[in-house]
């Protein structure tokens, strides 16, 4: 495929002519065996890798310096007046919701309306930021040019100059050691969508009237390293006491011990209290985050904002958990979510669809089931005859030897698969969990082979042969079934495994970034964008100062405001200065 480049400068003539669909990739299928497998493997590995051979150590020996990139001058060298910026974190998933994205952002200009009708006028940003998990889902050269380049190529074309891309990783960059992340972002590679400066996996950019933009990389344990520790003590000495900062994380700290179970360790929150007090020597105005694929918004009184926005196109994630329980530490309260918890909640019912949304699942579970019940054939045998009572289907279950070794790994696997935050009643979850697999499955044989039975010699060949298929389909149906009803009664009963079920249904919709601008006066507007439904449908540009694909989808829904800006730091009500317009939430000055 051309680069972007080589697409404004090639004759419309001479280029050949597009598909008719986009072949970009399709959400990631989360319960798909392999996809478990290797997500697993890779893990592990990276994991391991983390522990032994930091890649952040060697990254800080080959560029010793520390020199932030200055947006606060133009190319000239004069001050800036203002400047726009982008947010965008947890991407490169499926075609259809990262394009969205990608499409939104590179817009020249974009005029959007809140929810109470009012208009704001807003420019594509000269800065982009990605704040972590750039792919899904794990990281390779392959993936991530297929899942993140290649949408944001075709996005970019014909519409602005390029921007200056600062990027740190998440979990999901992690996974291969941080080596395609650091060839793609950190080593001047200039693709056709953006222009890359950072050499590090975190950053420091300089931006007008004393803002700075500071992004960092707290590895797979939630951990900050002594170089980068240097880096921003460094750094801290070109910063004056009045100046502001916009802390980047790939991890929402705040919610985190929410999210996770009571007692989990977590280092975020202590590095971010470290950096700080120790590091940059004062509070920080805005924290930017994603990693929870949703928009969630929390401020306090100082006007000091902690914004997830995690919808740069990976799944959504629900928002009716984790449940509210007052104000976060340091009175901090939630202000706005999107989608709604009444509407996540709503989605939620989708997990008794699972089979559908994770097909080859089915094909796992109807293997499963088959595994439980075919050693127990030989066992019902009385003779030369085979009995199919019921009474007599358990009995045979209880003592066979191989029956009772896979059920008993199979509760064990979903003893440990329960998510932590059912606490002490985690083995009780996955126990039940796995009793009700095993009734299944018997019941599933039972009425396989007693159906069977009913017009087919009992024991002859057809007869066995027909009952196991027939088992095999009561798994494939009925094993993903379970699987999301323990999903849905986990989720909306007791706040557990929002992840999974979520991930599960793979929605590309409700689809979010921000929008930020330093104005004139050095106040920080920040705009939250969201997208209820993404385009399923596309058609080719039709010329070269169109993007290469438009929306071609009557259902899908036009960009808007979730909220109304926040302001930070005006020197008074920013409604005084735009007349016409509803009053967006003043923050007033950020604390120094």
């Amino acid at each position: 495929m051309a680069s972007g480049t080589d697409i404004l400068t090639t004759p419309a003539a001479a280029r050949p002519a597009p598909t008719r669909r986009p072949e970009g990739r399709k959400m990631v299928c989360w319960f798909d065996p392999l996809v478990l497998a290797k997500a697993g493997v890779r893990s592990i590995i990276s994991t391991t890798i983390g522990e032994q051979a930091d890649r952040r150590l060697l990254d800080a020996l080959a560029t010793p310096k520390v020199e932030p990139s200055d947006f606060s001058v133009d190319e000239a060298g004069r001050p800036r007046e203002e400047l726009w910026f982008d947010f965008v974190a947890d991407l490169g998933d499926g075609w259809d919701s990262t394009y969205a994205i990608a499409q939104t952002v590179s817009r020249p200009t974009l005029s959007l309306k809140d929810e109470t009708g009012t208009t704001y006028d807003t420019q594509g940003g000269e800065v982009l930021v990605f704040g972590g998990d750039e792919v899904y889902p794990e990281a390779s050269v392959s993936e991530y040019q297929e899942r993140t380049i290649r949408p944001w190529e075709s996005a970019m074309r014909g519409q602005r100059p390029a921007p200056h891309l600062f990027a740190i990783p998440g979990n999901h960059d992690w996974y291969d050691g941080l080596v395609s992340f650091m060839r793609l972002f950190c080593q001047g590679r200039t693709p056709a969508s953006w222009r890359t400066h950072q050499r590090r996996s975190y950053f420091a950019v300089k931006l007008p009237h004393g803002w700075w933009l500071l992004g960092t990389d707290m590895q797979l344990e939630s951990d900050i390293d002594e170089p980068q520790v240097q880096y921003f003590q460094e750094l801290a000495k070109h910063m004056r006491d009045d100046d502001r900062v916009i802390l980047v994380l790939a991890e929402p700290a705040w919610l985190l011990a929410r999210v996770r179970a009571p007692g989990e360790r977590t280092y975020l929150d202590n590095n971010l209290d470290f950096l700080e007090e120790q590091v940059l020597g004062k509070k920080v105005s805005v924290f930017l985050t994603g990693d929870i694929h949703h928009y969630r918004r929390h401020s306090n009184p100082e006007g000091r904002q902690k914004i997830i926005a995690g919808g740069g196109g990976a799944f959504m994630h629900p928002t009716h958990a984790p449940r509210q329980e007052g104000p976060l530490p340091g009175d901090f309260t939630a202000r706005k979510m999107f989608p709604t918890a009444e509407e996540s909640k709503r989605l939620s019912w989708g997990t008794l669809g699972f089979l559908g949304h994770n097909p080859t699942f089915g094909i796992f579970t109807g293997l499963l089931y088959l595994l439980l019940t075919w050693m127990q054939v030989a066992d019902l045998r009385e003779g030369t005859t085979v009995t199919w009572k019921l009474s007599r289907v358990l009995s045979a279950a209880i003592v066979n030897p191989g029956v009772l070794i896979v059920s008993t790994l199979l509760v064990l696997g979903l003893i440990g698969l329960a998510d932590a935050r059912f606490g002490k009643g985690r083995w009780l979850a996955g126990l039940l969990h796995g009793l009700a697999h095993l009734a299944a499955s018997l019941l599933v044989f039972w009425v396989a082979f007693a159906l069977t039975g009913s017009f087919l010699r009992l024991g002859s060949v057809p007869q066995e042969l027909l009952g196991a298929v027939l088992v095999f389909a009561g798994g494939f149906l009925l094993g993903p079934t379970l699987f999301g009803l323990y999903l849905l009664i986990s989720l909306n009963g007791f706040g557990a495994h929002a992840n999974e079920a979520f991930s599960a249904l793979a929605i590309p919709d409700w689809k979010n970034f921000l929008r930020l601008k330093i104005d004139r006066d050095g106040s920080l507007w920040i705009y939250p964008i969201g997208i209820r439904r993404v385009p399923r449908a596309w058609k080719p540009g039709e010329t070269v100062r169109e993007p290469e694909w438009v929306a071609d989808d009557k259902n899908a829904t036009p960009p808007e405001l979730i909220e109304p800006p926040i302001v930070i730091g005006a020197a008074r009500p920013v409604s005084t200065r735009v007349a016409g317009l509803s009053s967006p939430e003043y923050a007033g000055p950020a604390p120094s």
